[in-house]
């Protein structure tokens, strides 16, 4: 078996290397922060993901597995870095690739003729030859002399074991002999999808568009949520109703959009073609206004001064990342209009974004209002607790 590589030990990068161990491959986790690769090589994992550190243990045990802070020679590297945004101070958002080409960089100082290097980063479009370029100028070696590929991540929080092993995986290549290659390397990690090769570019759309249809899916019911409120009308209902038609699925309206893919993917797009990507800006647009929308309407039923608690503060259900999360944004709107935040994370430890955290319990006792803006599970088995005390309900949890 061939030496793995990962670059990146964060919330997919951990989870890749050691389904990667578990496979069979020898995998190295690379990672710029010394105390996370200090902790995991202690055996600990530094993320909340149901049954990661159990399989992280059975990974270690193995002898196959390790973390480092310099970059090892390798058959394969997978590039598992973030891709953040930037603001342009006009409103939108372009791609921060500062991650990507450092670790391209990385690769390029250690790849051998022969090598491959694969993106998983969810990137804009040209990304993967961007990485190739950097690989290509630091090793001296010509871009025929090695390999790259993108296969986008398509995990979420949660699944992700589940999810690296049966969901289908997208490989594209500059070049098709590079995506079959990559595909006989992804293929030993797989129980149960299905490999689907292509070429680059379209490769890192097909990832940009799954999460690009669920923002436009999600404005459009964070939008109907507006207008059912004007009508009096409970738009979970609705949507309920709605989706009794074969061919209609509207998804479910939010305090807004959260996280590293949905809320950033768009971007990535509508960056590299602005002119012509009217209905995504519109859409990021909705969707990153809703905090103000909430607020606005707490408003009618609370004024500011009175204690609101804010019941939930990651950006889904049932997870502890706060990346992008809706929720502390709208926290903090509604502290600048002079409300006391009480915020409850359950699946976070200790502070939240600058907010004390406290439990379900000591939140609703101390609050004048409360505000769902997740279904977490402990909010789902403690709904008359919540539903006795004046709210506003984002998500139907009290349905």
């Amino acid at each position: 078996m061939k030496k793995i590589e990962i670059m990146g030990c964060g919330y997919i990068g951990l989870p890749t290397a050691v389904v990667f161990a578990l496979a069979g491959y020898e995998v190295c986790g690379f990672d710029v922060k010394p105390d996370t690769v200090e902790q995991l090589n202690g055996g600990k994992i530094h993320i909340v993901e149901p049954g990661l550190q159990e399989a992280m243990d059975e990974a270690m045990a193995t002898g196959r597995l390790h973390f480092s802070t310099e970059a090892e020679p390798a058959d394969v590297f997978i590039i598992a870095v973030q891709t953040p945004y930037r603001e342009t101070g006009d409103g939108k958002r372009v791609s921060d690739m500062g991650y990507v080409e450092a670790a391209a960089r990385s690769v390029g100082a250690v790849i051998q003729k022969g090598g491959l290097c694969v993106l998983e980063s969810t990137s804009p479009p040209y990304s993967t030859r961007l990485v190739e370029s950097i690989v290509s100028e630091t090793s001296g070696l010509a871009p025929e002399d090695f390999m790259t590929a993108h296969c986008p991540e398509r995990i979420i929080p949660g699944r992700m074991l589940i999810e690296l092993r049966e969901n289908d995986r997208i490989i594209g290549a500059p070049r098709p002999e590079s995506a079959e290659y990559t595909k006989g390397i992804y293929e030993k990690v797989l129980t149960k999808g299905v490999i689907r090769t292509t070429d680059d570019l379209t490769a890192e759309m097909c990832k940009l568009t799954e999460n690009t249809f669920r923002d436009i899916n999600i404005a459009f019911a964070n939008e109907l949520s507006k207008v059912c409120d004007r009508l009096g009308v409970d738009v979970f209902q609705l949507i309920e109703l709605a989706n009794c038609h074969p061919r209609v699925n509207v998804h479910t309206p939010g305090v807004g959009v959260g996280g590293h893919c949905i809320a950033v993917d768009p971007w990535f797009i509508h960056e590299k073609f602005e002119d012509i990507t009217p209905l995504i800006y519109e859409a990021r647009t909705i969707n990153d206004g809703k905090p103000e929308w909430v607020a606005e309407r707490i408003a009618r039923d609370v004024e500011p001064g009175a204690k609101v608690a804010v019941l939930g503060m990651s950006f889904k259900a049932n997870i502890d990342d706060i990346r992008e999360s809706p929720s502390v944004v709208f926290s903090r709107i509604l502290q600048a209009r002079g409300y006391e935040v009480i915020v409850c994370e359950p699946y976070v430890k200790g502070p939240v974004a600058g907010f004390e955290n406290h439990c379900l319990e000591d939140a609703l006792a101390c609050c004048d209002y409360a505000v769902i803006t997740l279904k977490h599970n402990v909010f789902q088995e403690k709904k008359d607790l919540i539903a006795a005390k004046p709210h506003y309900d984002c998500v139907g949890l009290l349905r």
